[in-house]
């Protein structure tokens, strides 16, 4: 299936997870009953549906400490992403560019 995810697979995702946590994601896909790959299952949890992540602006200070470890790290988005709980690696990298 492609396109936008609807409210009914996401819930159908975030309670499959919720009751069997995350694993092989390709068997999870199968198993849950969406027609959705693996990797989309795995991005839209990880970028959107987790409850930890953080929507909303990066603040200042979050700015420069991506600039920071950037001049460090280069584009080790997920590296980089580890030092800002909440935030994506995906999130900080469109914040970036």
């Amino acid at each position: 299936r492609r396109g936008a995810w609807t409210l009914e697979e996401d819930l159908i995702l975030i309670n499959y997870i919720a009751n069997h946590g995350e694993g092989v994601w390709n068997s999870l896909a199968k198993s849950a009953g969406l027609k959705r790959t693996g990797k989309s299952c795995r991005l839209r949890w990880l970028n959107y549906l987790r409850p930890d992540v953080r929507r909303g602006n990066i603040t200042d200070e979050e700015q420069q400490l991506i600039m920071e470890l950037h001049a460090k790290w280069g584009n080790r988005w997920s590296k980089i992403a580890k030092h800002l709980p909440g935030r994506t690696d995906n999130e900080i990298k469109n914040e970036w560019h």
